[in-house]
């Protein structure tokens, strides 16, 4: 079974300085590029302990110099939040400093409080998407940039920095719904999915069946279609299991942090665990080859996004983690 692998990161708060888990995170990456993953994919996450790199673009530059290979494809850029033709730009500097490294993720944004900060109604966050995606569309791919919308109007902008990469840099879009799944396939997308391997099943299907009725017999590859796992890899199941758990529950502590302190969720931290069960992997190597076996099979994806730091786990678990994965784990699924 032959499966490519990517990293995810929130770069969430840990009790220590910030500038530490910036460089540990680097550090990290390093060991990621030259072990062969194909891309880093960072979240977007504001005013919540959930998100230490709000601005993934700048994070993504600086991980840039360190590194040769590995692509940067953010999970994803809340498009609903920048101004598009700054975003096109942005893209493009960071297309070309790169050398065509950079995929580009957009969303509209998950959470209603993080949009509500910015003064933005969760009701609206679509269609300011959907005008922000035309926009940006057009500043990478055409010369002008002429687009009169409700939330955006624009008027004969010229456009002179384009992408590195030709028409424009390949294209990302996280979802849980068969539908949207089944439209990112129409635009020929990658599709990323945060669900278990059963309930990603009908994600999968959906995106697999609609890029084949749009384009079937052209001669075009299938766009990636990819599971993201929290992982822990060690020498024994119980202590990769304890390790793990341990580091999930920081990691949820930070994602229903907003949405406690808001209302926004009724859920305990102990429920929103117990159903996080389906997406954390821990044992030794051999279980965890089996593990992602398994997922692979009834998910129907190829491409598995592995989570090495989370929570307060420390650099030195996270780094042991990631060297048994791309020496025992990784090698068994490249044959």
């Amino acid at each position: 079974m032959k499966v490519d692998f990517g990293v995810i990161d929130h770069v969430d708060r840990q009790h220590k300085p910030i500038a530490e888990t910036y460089d540990s995170r680097l550090k990290l990456l390093e060991i990621c590029d030259k072990a062969g993953f194909y891309a880093y994919h960072v979240t977007e996450h504001h005013f919540t302990p959930l998100g230490l790199a709000p601005s993934p673009l700048i994070f993504y530059a600086a991980a840039s110099r360190i590194t040769q290979r590995i692509r940067f494809a953010p999970l994803v850029l809340i498009a609903t939040l920048y101004s598009p033709l700054r975003l096109a730009s942005e893209i493009c500097m960071l297309d070309h400093l790169t050398h065509g490294r950079l995929e580009i993720g957009t969303g509209r944004g998950v959470s209603g409080v993080e949009l509500g900060f910015f003064n933005v109604k969760e009701q609206e966050a679509p269609a300011i998407y959907g005008e922000a995606v035309a926009v940006l569309m057009q500043a990478l791919t055409q010369d002008c940039v002429d687009y009169h919308g409700k939330y955006f109007d624009y008027t004969n902008v010229p456009i002179e920095l384009k992408p590195f990469q030709q028409p424009h840099p390949p294209m990302w879009y996280a979802t849980n719904s068969p539908e949207s799944a089944a439209r990112v396939a129409r635009h020929n997308m990658n599709l990323g999915t945060l669900l278990g391997s059963a309930e990603a099943r009908p994600v999968v299907d959906a995106f697999k069946e609609s890029w084949n009725a749009a384009h079937g017999g052209k001669g075009l590859k299938m766009p990636r279609v990819g599971v993201a796992r929290n992982l822990y890899v060690a020498e024994s199941d119980e202590k990769a299991r304890e390790r793990g758990m341990f580091g999930s529950r920081g990691f949820y502590e930070s994602l229903v942090y907003l949405w406690r302190k808001h209302g926004a969720t009724h859920f305990t931290l102990d429920e929103v665990l117990r159903s996080s069960e389906s997406t954390l992997f821990t044992g030794t190597p051999a279980t965890v080859r089996a593990r992602i076996e398994q997922d692979i099979q009834e998910s129907g994806a190829d491409y598995f996004m592995a989570r090495f730091a989370y929570g307060d786990l420390t650099h030195e678990e996270s780094v042991r983690s990631l060297e048994l994965f791309t020496s025992e784990v990784m090698p068994h699924f490249r044959k």
